[in-house]
C-alpha cells in the first residue's frame, strides 16, 4: 500500500478498468476502512440527528409547534437528500476518499456554529447547510463499499457501516439529551460536533485510498444522467429505493413524536430519561450487523421481509399505554429497521450494473425525502389525532414498503 501523498493520491485516481484489487477480510486494510467507515457513520449521523432531543425544548423556547421544531431535523434531511445526487457527480471527479473527508469536517464545525445561532431563522439555515455539506457521505460511503470490498464480504461490511450509523444516531440523540439536561442545549451541541470532528479526523487517518475508481475529470451532465437514468429502468432497483422511503419516514416519524408523548403526561420523563431510551440504538447496531451476515448466508430478501415486519410490529406495539411496553415497542422497530436498511443498502450494490455511487445516490436521495417529507407529515397526525393516528401512518408506509421488497424480489429473480 502506497505511502508518500503522492503514491496515495495516483492509487486513488487510477485505478485500471477492468482489473480488480478488492479489500478481503482479516486484511489490515480491510479493518481500516471497515473502522473508518464506521466512524464515517458515526460522526454522519450523530451530527445529523443530534436535535431530535431537543425538538420539545425548541418548540418552548423558541414558540413554535411541535411540527414547525421539526424543521430543525426535515431540514437538514431534505437539503441532504438534494446533496447527495449531486455529491455522486461530484465524487466521480473529486474522488470518493476527499469528499467524504471534506463533508465530515464542515458538518461538524456547522454543528458547532449551531451552538451559538441567536434565533430560530438563523438555526434553520445552518441545520440547512449542514445537511448539503452532509450529502457527500451517504451515498458516497456506500459506492466505496461496493467497489472496494470483496463481494463475498459486502454484506457483513455494509452491515457493520450501517452499524455506524445506528451507534451515531444512539450516540447524537443520548448525549445530546443528557448534556441538554444539566448544560443546556447550546453546549450541548457545541459538544456534539467536537465529538464528530475528532471522529472524522479519525476517519482521515484510517481509510485506505480507493484502488478500484476510476476519475471522470469534469462534469459531463449527460453521463449522469444516463448513470441515473439506467438504474432507474432497472426492474428491481426502483423498489428498493421506494423501501428506502418509506421505512425511513416510518422510523423517523416514531423517533421525532415519541419525544412529545413521553415528556407529557402520565408519563413526565424529563430530558435525561427521554434521552437514555435512545439507547435502544444498540439493538440497531446489532441487528445491521446480524442482518448482514444472516444476508449473505440465507439470502437478502428473505432477511429484508422478516426486518420490515419486525418493524411494523415495533410500531404497533408502542400504542400501549404502559412505558416499558412502548419502549419495547421501540427496540423492535429499531432492530427491524436496522436489519431492513442493511439489507437494502447492499442490495443496491448487487443488483446495480456499473456506476454504483449514481445507484447509491437515489437509494439515499429516496432514504432522506422519506425522512424530511414523512418526518413532518407525521407532526400533523400527531397534532391531529395523537400516537394512534402516528402509528396508522407508519403502518400504511410499511405495508407499501413489505409490497415492494416482494415485487423487487419476484423481478431480480426473474431477471437472474
Amino acid at each position: 500500500m502506497p505511502t508518500s501523498a503522492h503514491a496515495v493520491k495516483t492509487a486513488e485516481t487510477a485505478a485500471i478498468p477492468g482489473q480488480k484489487h478488492y479489500l478481503t477480510r482479516g486484511t489490515g486494510a480491510y479493518r481500516r476502512a471497515s473502522l473508518a467507515l464506521f466512524l464515517s457513520g458515526f460522526s454522519t449521523f450523530s451530527l445529523l440527528y443530534c436535535v431530535q432531543p431537543l425538538l420539545p425544548i425548541f418548540s418552548q423556547q423558541f414558540s413554535v409547534s411541535p411540527a414547525e421544531s421539526s424543521l430543525s431535523l426535515s431540514l437538514s434531511t431534505g437539503f441532504l437528500a438534494v446533496a447527495i445526487v449531486c455529491a455522486a457527480a461530484v465524487s466521480e471527479g473529486l474522488g470518493r476518499r476527499s469528499l467524504m473527508s471534506i463533508s465530515l469536517v464542515g458538518a461538524a464545525l456547522l454543528t458547532i456554529a449551531t451552538a451559538f445561532a441567536p434565533n430560530w431563522h438563523l438555526l434553520l439555515v445552518i441545520r440547512a447547510l449542514q445537511g448539503l455539506v452532509l450529502g457527500g457521505v451517504p451515498a458516497v460511503a456506500m459506492a466505496y463499499l461496493a467497489e472496494e470490498i470483496d463481494p463475498r464480504g459486502l454484506g457483513a461490511t455494509m452491515g457493520l457501516y450501517v452499524g455506524g450509523t445506528a451507534f451515531g444516531g444512539m450516540s447524537g440523540r443520548v448525549l445530546t439529551g443528557i448534556f441538554a439536561e444539566y448544560l443546556t442545549w447550546r453546549p450541548a451541541l457545541f459538544i456534539i460536533g467536537a465529538i464528530g470532528l475528532a471522529a472524522a479526523i479519525g476517519f482521515i487517518a484510517l481509510l485506505p485510498p480507493s484502488r478500484n475508481f476510476v476519475r471522470r475529470p469534469g462534469l459531463d451532465p449527460r453521463f449522469h444522467a444516463k448513470a441515473w437514468l439506467g438504474h432507474l429502468t432497472n426492474p428491481a432497483l426502483p423498489f428498493i429505493f421506494a423501501i428506502a422511503f418509506l421505512a425511513m419516514g416510518s422510523f423517523v416519524t416514531i423517533y421525532n413524536y415519541a419525544g412529545f408523548r413521553l415528556l407529557a403526561p402520565p408519563y413526565d420523563l424529563n430530558q435525561t430519561e427521554l434521552g437514555l431510551i435512545f439507547t435502544v440504538y444498540l439493538f440497531g447496531i446489532g441487528a445491521s450487523s446480524i442482518g448482514g451476515l444472516l444476508g449473505d448466508r440465507i439470502g437478502h430478501f428473505s432477511v429484508l421481509l422478516f426486518g420490515l415486519a419486525l418493524t411494523a410490529a415495533g410500531s404497533a406495539l408502542t400504542l400501549a399505554a404502559s412505558l416499558p411496553a412502548i419502549i419495547l415497542g421501540i427496540i423492535v422497530l429499531t432492530t427491524g429497521f436496522f436489519m431492513s436498511h442493511s439489507i437494502a443498502s447492499g442490495l443496491v450494490g448487487k443488483l446495480a450494473h456499473g456506476t454504483k455511487g449514481h445507484a447509491s445516490s437515489l437509494y439515499m436521495l429516496a432514504y432522506y425525502v422519506g425522512s424530511s417529507l414523512m418526518g413532518s407529515a407525521g407532526g400533523w397526525f400527531f397534532a391531529v389525532e395523537g400516537w394512534a393516528a402516528v402509528v396508522i401512518f407508519t403502518l400504511a408506509m410499511l405495508a407499501l414498503a413489505f409490497a415492494s421488497a416482494c415485487l423487487a424480489q419476484h423481478l431480480a429473480r426473474r431477471k437472474a
